[in-house]
């Protein structure tokens, strides 16, 4: 119920008047059945614009950092991502990714829409970074086509650190969905992982049009953010 109230009488209405999002190959999200949107992540407020523009509901897997924060900010972030019918996901471990996996199918098993970003986090720099393959894994597992998406002009609305978004045109553009059912029971094999999930996020890039880096984007955060400290507190050479 929350989750409607948002999408068109609280949250929704502003975004659309905020953003004023164009909205491209709408078409090509199914109107029922399970499917995958797999899009670049650029923005916090892609987790909603997105939800706001479809006819259908979408549940994204969301970083379960949303849902652990201390003090009253932290308890309302929850409510709000687990009203929205977002599903935590803990992202340290190394179970970490097949319990992602087994919520994401748990979601097309109801022939529901799940929302996946391949990069696993955010952009911190507005290109596009290396896919992981989970969700290759969740599109041969369930059988389901998989729908490319484009946020535009969100990293420009709110990059990473802005609370309240810029006034900036915002273009959502979906492509045209990918079947990989030829590689139907070939789950457990790394490399066709790896082509699937190359397949998918060459479609996002060619929607998209942003510069594409083959690291991962969490891997390329965690070596500027080593960078910037060293460049801060620069190590005393040994006498």
């Amino acid at each position: 119920m929350f989750y409607y109230l948002l999408k068109y009488v609280l949250l929704g209405p502003l975004l659309r008047l905020v953003f004023r999002p164009r909205i491209e190959g709408l078409e090509h999200v199914p109107s029922e059945g399970a499917a995958i949107v797999a899009g670049n992540h650029l923005s916090f407020s892609d987790h909603f614009l997105m939800p706001a523009i479809l006819k259908r509901r979408i549940t994204f897997l969301a970083k379960a950092e949303y849902f652990t924060g201390p003090g009253l900010k932290g308890r309302l972030t929850a409510f709000f991502f687990r009203s929205a019918g977002q599903i935590p996901v803990d992202r340290s471990g190394k179970d970490a990714g097949q319990a992602a996996i087994r919520e994401g199918l748990g979601v097309l098993s109801k022939d529901e829409l799940l929302g996946i970003y391949p990069e696993g986090t955010r952009s911190h720099d507005g290109r596009l970074y290396k896919g992981k393959v989970g969700v290759a894994v969740m599109a041969l597992k369930a059988g389901v086509p998989v729908i490319p998406c484009a946020m535009i002009g969100t990293f420009e609305a709110q990059p990473p650190g802005k609370v309240i978004p810029n006034i900036h045109p915002v273009v959502i553009r979906f492509g045209k969905p990918l079947d990989f059912s030829r590689y139907a029971g070939m789950e457990n094999e790394k490399a066709i992982l790896r082509a699937v999930t190359d397949e998918l996020m060459y479609a996002i890039l060619s929607l998209s049009e942003q510069e594409y880096v083959d690291q991962y984007a969490a891997v390329v955060k965690a070596e500027e953010a080593a960078a910037a400290k060293e460049r801060k507190f620069p190590r005393m050479p040994l006498r």
